[in-house]
């Protein structure tokens, strides 16, 4: 595997086939939102995330799925 494919799988969430966890801002970067909405989403309408200590954790899969459903626009 070339380098730059692992970098694109890297920013995609996946790395050697196993699913990585992404940071808020990784997670926003992926999906063209702020953080404040990131977090909005988590708080009021139910994004899967998991708390890691202080930190919010994100599967790329999970939150595609959720988006897909149409969860986010939702009001």
């Amino acid at each position: 595997m070339r380098v730059s494919d692992r970098r694109v799988m890297a920013k995609q969430g996946v790395i050697m086939g196993v699913d990585r966890w992404l940071s808020v801002e990784e997670i926003a970067e992926h999906l063209g939102v702020s953080r404040d909405t990131v977090y909005t989403w988590v708080s009021e309408k139910g994004m899967p995330a998991h708390k890691v200590g202080k930190l919010w954790k994100f599967q790329i899969k999970e939150v595609d799925k959720w988006v897909r459903s149409g969860k986010a626009r939702q009001k």
